[in-house]
């Protein structure tokens, strides 16, 4: 790849989001990106952080919420002060994304951004990399680029996109222009993209200009972009705290598809990438199940202590977290989450309900294991 182009890119990782339905184990103190779900010894971030050195060697930033400082550099210690960007209070994806594209446009306007969350499970690497390489390629020709997911099954959980023609583009082959972002499907309509083909998952990756992701912003949320802006020109100055301070709170919430992927794609200014690694947002404890794989001894999948968990013809999940020992007895695809403070039981049909259980909680305000 041409390296003066591979010099232009930077990554991004937005780690922010609790992961409610991950709850007890994830938690706004521990959001999922600081656990490692896979047993792989990697928590998520650190995972996403190694994924992108190859591409991006040192020129990594870190955006996520003042509470995780501590957390994030023990697992990231090569970031610097300035590359991590610390948000007081969570304001959606646009205002996190937007401000990166902002200081790095300070940086250096010809910059070429790529903003990679921090919870997801991908592999094998080299061929996510490739993905990020085409791109890179892509983005350089004036386009924002998103990295879409060949589904797999009919899922109702995640926006899709529709790709159109494909595009010539030197060094990505596989480019293809957008037509439009579609919202969560119900699922036949879910089906209907599956065999159409044509549609991909909608990963929240993208790879553009700086320059074009501010132009983009500025036009449809001016006021978001114009504090944005402020808080850029102030980042390597002493007034850079002041500034978070006073703008950061006043900044309007909104996601980044619907603040520039959406209003671009209606422009022309979209395209994609079809990623053909595996791909998990780690949603809920069924994901969990299907990336680790079930013990041959116990029929259980384990992350935690192991040698604390007993089973004797029963299936599922068990996440522990206590010294407690655990025996399933006669349950077949059983959720149980065990925390010093919580104790979650449920089934992998039923994961995704979990939410619905934090949003109660945080209504009867038993705030303190949230």
């Amino acid at each position: 790849m041409n390296a003066e182009l591979l010099a232009r890119f930077h990554g991004v990782i937005p780690a922010g989001g609790v992961g409610t339905r991950l709850w007890p184990l994830s938690r706004a103190a521990a959001p999922k990106f600081l656990h490692d779900l896979t047993g792989s010894g990697s928590t998520l971030i650190r995972a996403t952080y190694e994924r992108l050195i190859p591409l991006a060697g040192g020129n990594i930033m870190v955006v996520t919420g003042r509470a995780h400082r501590t957390a994030v550099l023990a697992q990231l210690p090569e970031v610097s002060d300035l590359d991590l960007v610390l948000e007081p209070e969570p304001k959606d994806s646009a205002a996190a994304i937007g401000l990166a594209a902002a200081i790095l446009y300070r940086r250096n306007p010809e910059t070429i951004m790529g903003s990679f969350a921090a919870d997801q499970v991908i592999g094998p690497v080299e061929v996510f990399q490739d993905a990020v390489r085409e791109a890179i390629h892509t983005a350089a020709t004036g386009k924002i680029v998103t990295i879409g997911i060949r589904p797999t099954l009919p899922s109702t959980a995640f926006g899709y996109i529709r790709a159109g023609d494909r595009l010539e583009i030197s060094g990505a082959p596989t480019a293809r222009d957008v037509v439009e972002f579609v919202e969560k499907p119900d699922e036949d309509t879910a089906r209907r993209y599956l065999a159409d083909g044509g549609y991909l998952w909608n990963a929240g990756m993208f790879v553009a200009p700086v320059a074009l992701m501010l132009e983009h912003l500025e036009r449809s949320e001016p006021e978001l972009y114009a504090g944005l802006m402020e808080i850029a020109a102030a980042w390597e100055t002493p007034a850079r705290d002041e500034t978070m301070d006073r703008i950061w709170p006043t900044l309007p919430k909104t996601a980044i598809d619907y603040a520039v992927a959406e209003p671009a794609a209606a422009a022309g200014d979209v395209a994609v990438i079809p990623g053909v690694f595996n791909w998990d947002d780690v949603g809920d404890f069924a994901a969990i199940g299907r990336l680790n794989p079930a013990s041959e001894e116990t029929g259980v999948t384990v992350i935690g202590d192991v040698k604390r968990v007993y089973s004797d013809n029963a299936t599922g999940v068990v996440v522990t977290d206590s010294k407690r020992v655990i025996a399933l007895i006669g349950i077949h695809d059983v959720v149980v989450v065990d925390t010093p403070d919580a104790l979650l039981v449920t089934t992998k049909e039923h994961a995704q309900s979990v939410k619905n259980t934090v949003d109660t909680l945080k209504k009867n305000g038993v705030m303190d294991v949230l």
